[in-house]
């Protein structure tokens, strides 16, 4: 079925990214926003724009009957989620379906399916993934917690079925502390997610976050397009993404990314999604799916040359894929930097007016971001504001053209992340490639506190 006019139930870099693409289609575009949002740039050039709430994403971006009644007064036929809000509810995907809108995103019980963790890891496991050594499924009581750790052995990780983020996870370094703090990683998981439910898995001492990006046609067909190193994090929140990863050689690549693409191909997957690994020691264990498109997805569109937002909508009309595995190449090195409204230091929220706005430019710079000067950053919302996506022939390439780029990104009126991410490209080890998911948080610990 062909699309004429999609429906961006977001907000922000992502709404304009999805805009682009349709409009690169000749397709046309209704954004939708809360009060606090309409004078953002998504709204501005999309052909419609219609308000359904609010600042409160529960009033608005959340806000299921108002999204649908938009797409209904405004006739569009499809509806794209984006990243967060409502990309993972698979709900929300039935009632758009239900409504006669093409659902661009996976099929409704995919993302049920994936969205449960301990569901996740059952069928992970069903479909040949590898898993981190853990319980078989939701703790019941103590005494199967305590049996489940001594069989795996301690350190271990406590963590929420639903939802994630870090909410919801107590690392447990000895039996004595295991009653309270699953007892706390219970609490948290339902103030969070509204279920309490947790689960255990072998705690990893200092892994790298691995994911892999795929594509299907739900018709039985799937390839992969290579992985993103996304280590560097701070509070389980990603900082920064490259492809390829630094430590993944060619072999592993095509070992892994063929295992992926063959259980998605199995499972009859549609659309984009990522399998997130841990890789420690050589060794890849599955943790969660996420059945959406991602943030740092730039970085493989710069490594590939596909164009993923198009190819989502494609598949949506039934397409089948635009490549066969053997005709996906990679070429270069690509890295993406989020540029968040918070003080580099204390990653305090930064909201507040742009007074001034210049995004750099030149060769194989790319910005996403609905930022220009005289707009007024919400305090409402995420407070990413841009990525900045670098492509070199080599990292050391990509690293320099990272530097120049920065230097010339003027973002003046609010604070910004900016000087974080130069602080990084100036660390050795960094330079070499040589991080961990805990290395971020240990290198901000030593940096000298400026006056």
């Amino acid at each position: 079925m062909a699309i004429q006019k999609i429906l961006i139930a977001n907000r922000g870099e992502i709404a304009l990214r999805i805009h682009r693409a349709a409009h690169e289609m000749g397709l046309q575009t209704v954004a939708v926003h809360s009060t606090a949002d309409s004078d953002a740039m998504h709204v501005r050039l999309a052909d419609q724009a219609v308000c359904i709430g609010p600042p409160p994403a529960g009033e608005s971006y959340l806000n299921v009957p108002n999204i649908i009644a938009a797409a209904e007064i405004s006739g569009a036929d499809a509806i794209h989620p984006g990243y967060g809000f409502l990309s993972e509810n698979a709900r929300f995907a039935e009632i758009v379906e239900s409504h006669g809108l093409i659902w661009i995103g996976p099929k409704p019980e995919h993302i049920r399916t994936m969205g449960d963790k301990i569901e996740a890891k059952a069928t992970a496991a069903r479909l040949g993934l590898p898993l981190v050594p853990g319980s078989d499924g939701p703790l019941t009581d103590l005494g199967e917690a305590k049996r489940v750790a001594a069989e795996i052995g301690y350190p271990v990780l406590i963590k929420a079925a639903s939802g994630g983020g870090g909410r919801g996870m107590k690392v447990v370094p000895e039996e004595s502390e295991l009653e309270s703090l699953m007892a706390q990683a219970g609490s948290e998981a339902k103030a969070a997610f509204g279920d309490a439910t947790v689960y255990m898995e072998k705690y990893l001492g200092d892994p790298r976050h691995i994911e892999f990006q795929i594509f299907g046609d739900g018709q039985g067909h799937a390839i992969h397009l290579g992985e993103r190193d996304c280590s560097l994090q701070r509070r389980h929140q990603k900082v920064l993404e490259e492809a390829p990863s630094p430590v993944i050689s060619a072999e592993q690549r095509a070992e892994m990314g063929g295992v992926v693409a063959r259980a998605m191909a199995e499972m009859g997957y549609r659309g984009a999604g990522t399998i997130e690994f841990l890789y420690e020691d050589g060794r890849f264990y599955f943790i969660e799916m996420n059945t959406r498109l991602q943030v740092e997805h730039p970085v493989t569109e710069a490594i590939t040359g596909l164009d993923l937002v198009r190819e989502q909508i494609r598949i949506a009309e039934g397409h089948p894929l635009t490549l066969r595995q053997e005709d996906v190449e990679f070429r270069g090195h690509a890295i993406e930097v989020r540029i968040n409204a918070e003080d580099p230091r204390s990653f305090a929220p930064s909201p507040g007016l742009v007074k001034q706005y210049h995004a750099p430019g030149g060769m194989n710079v790319r910005v996403d971001s609905g930022l220009y000067a005289g707009y007024r950053i919400p305090p409402y919302y995420d407070s990413m504001i841009a990525k900045l996506i670098v492509w070199g022939h080599s990292r050391e390439g990509a690293l320099r053209r990272l530097r120049r780029a920065l230097e010339e990104f003027v973002i003046d009126g609010v604070k910004t992340t900016i000087p974080l991410h130069q602080a990084l490209l100036d660390d050795p080890e960094f330079q070499a490639g040589d991080y961990t998911i805990k290395w971020l948080e240990a290198w901000l610990a030593r940096q000298e506190p400026k006056s």
